[in-house]
């Protein structure tokens, strides 16, 4: 299966502006089967069948329902095959799914009505796997992304990120395939994992696109599928809020020709002021209810960035009070929120006083892009074009991203 491991999903595989359905294919083989490492692979096997099949023959009007169909087939004859002779004729009463003997509906095809991927979320972050296996078989299995992407987001080997995924479906194996009773404790873990896969489509760490919308729109969907076992969850509520005020901002993060153009130099016109309304409402609703969270602020300062017409309209003093309550509750060592409140606090005190608050994430974040981007800017409008272009060049030189790579390099040349 090395061949298909990492097969792409042509568009034609994926739903009409929906996620792809390689993770509800791959949940709904775990639910009737087990075998999570056989599943998976008999996904992979479906995908490379119709890869090679529709764009011949068409697409099916059920196209989850016909993977689902080929992919049950080639698990069951792999897992058949690995019988003994004498256990065959037992495994294939147990292999069947339950309604195999009974005709569907008229106009229903085999597919279950469920969607399975919830589940499938919570069978990656099941609390007997460590915090980076979660989200590396989340973003494998859930997310869609090939194991040389995964790596490459974690900044490890390949083969060492193969293993990583391996080892995780070995913990997991057995598992049975439901939403665990615990769901509940499980609840951060998901959250956090959520939120990078989010990020992940938002800002490509690697690679020559600087978005994945589909990751980002996954994301989105699974929140809102959390959101419905948990509606009165603050933190559930304004991580969904985030996702919608962030992604809002989606058509303008690049011009013409796909390369970056900065929050403040974007066309407002631009943002989705659907996603924004329904964001702020979730703001709202959520704030005043229970303890205030990490996700909840970071949707409140994402709410003052997007109810702004302008960006010299933005209220800078209101968001810097909000980073200073977010840097006191957020755990030790997530610093990302103390390079936001510097950028917030140049923007109230001058950029001299936000380059001494970086001064002191350096030990943190130092070699990070993200810093010396963020530095790069602060020198910048300190006027310090030497030391601003010098920045700009370290930051273009970490990154991964080959449009955020040419946006730096095009700020550092420009101070040249």
């Amino acid at each position: 299966m090395a061949a298909t491991e990492d097969l792409q999903l042509p568009h034609s595989l994926k739903g009409a502006g929906g996620p792809p359905h390689a993770p509800q294919v791959l949940g709904a083989l775990v639910r009737r089967y087990g075998h999570f490492d056989a599943a998976e692979d008999a996904v992979q096997e479906a995908l490379l069948a119709a890869a090679r099949q529709w764009p011949e023959s068409g697409v099916p009007d059920n196209p989850r329902g016909w993977l689902i169909r080929v992919a049950s087939r080639r698990l069951v004859d792999t897992l058949r095959s690995d019988d003994a002779r004498r256990r065959r004729e037992e495994a294939d009463a147990a292999l069947t799914p339950r309604d195999a003997f009974t005709a569907p509906p008229p106009g229903e095809s085999r597919a279950p009505s469920e969607d399975d991927t919830l589940t499938l979320l919570y069978l990656c972050c099941h609390p007997d796997l460590t915090p980076a296996a979660q989200v590396a078989l989340t973003l494998r299995a859930v997310g869609g992304l090939t194991t040389a992407e995964i790596a490459r987001a974690h900044l490890v080997p390949e083969p060492t990120m193969a293993q990583r995924i391996s080892r995780a479906k070995q913990r997991v194996r057995g598992v049975r395939f439901r939403l665990p009773e615990d769901w509940r404790e499980r609840l951060p873990a998901v959250l956090q994992i959520l939120y990078l896969i989010f990020n992940e489509g938002y800002t490509a760490t690697s690679g020559p696109q600087l978005q994945r919308a589909d990751l980002a729109r996954e994301a989105i969907r699974l929140t809102r599928a959390v959101r419905a076992l948990l509606p009165d969850d603050s933190e559930v509520t304004g991580l969904l809020a985030l996702m919608l005020l962030t992604d809002a901002r989606r058509a303008a993060r690049t011009d013409a020709a796909g390369e970056l153009v900065r929050l403040d130099e974007q066309d407002r016109t631009l943002w989705d002021r659907a996603e924004i309304d329904e964001g702020v409402a979730l703001v709202s609703l959520a704030l005043p209810h229970g303890p205030v969270g990490p996700y909840q602020l970071q949707a409140a300062i994402a709410a003052l960035h997007d109810e702004a017409a302008r960006a010299e309209d933005t209220d800078w003093p209101q968001i810097l009070a909000l980073y200073d309550l977010l840097v006191r509750i957020v755990p030790e060592g997530e610093v990302m929120a103390a390079l936001g409140r510097a950028v917030a606090v140049a923007m109230v005190h001058g950029p001299e006083a936000g380059l001494t608050e970086t001064d002191e994430l350096a030990d943190a974040l130092g070699g990070h892009h993200r810093l010396a981007a963020v530095r790069g800017h602060l020198l910048e409008l300190a006027g310090d074009r030497d030391a601003a272009r010098a920045a700009y060049q370290e930051a273009a030189s970490g990154t991964l991203s080959r449009p955020e790579q040419r946006y730096l390099q095009v700020r550092a040349a420009r101070l040249g």
